[in-house]
């Protein structure tokens, strides 16, 4: 009896614990405090999420129901080319900025909606990075060609 309590007890300590390592991970705000990249881009701070393999890449925000107005996915690129993109499995609205090797927009896709797929959005001019925001941001903030975007809290991009 004295053996089943403790082995109880162990297994109530042991979930207490897991629990508040799952509130402290989930309760943790997006941002440098939680490791999370961050960029200034238009002056306003965003969250960056990094799509740097083609597996990454090629699944960008799908399946996501909402995307914050104060987060990004920087999709990065081994060379400039015209790196076209797509609604595929998104079901919010996006702005889609294509960046320069020195991380100006070169070329903006304005309030994309889910419902324009199949249809693929190129850029003007060859670009390295491609930057998704939830639609809207690029109004909101006066994001115009030529505007960079500054990593501030950089991590580890590997994947």
């Amino acid at each position: 009896m004295a053996s089943r309590l403790r082995s109880l007890s162990v297994m109530v300590a042991v979930l207490g614990i897991l629990g508040a390592v799952f509130i402290l991970l989930y309760r943790t705000p997006p941002g440098p405090e939680s490791g999370m990249p961050t960029g200034e881009f238009g002056g306003v701070s965003l969250t960056l999420e990094f799509a740097t393999t083609a597996a990454s890449r090629n699944k960008g925000l799908g399946g996501r129901p909402s995307i914050p107005d104060d987060y990004g996915m920087l999709f990065i690129f081994p060379k400039d080319d015209k790196y076209g993109f797509w609604m595929k499995d998104v079901s919010v609205p996006l702005d889609i900025f294509w960046l320069d090797d020195k991380g100006q927009v070169v070329t903006i896709a304005e309030d994309v909606s889910p419902a324009s797929y199949p249809h693929v959005f190129y850029p003007t001019k060859p670009a390295r990075y491609v930057l998704e925001t939830a639609a809207g941001f690029a109004r909101v903030h006066a994001i115009a060609t030529g505007t960079p975007l500054h990593l501030q809290h950089w991590l580890d991009v590997s994947e």
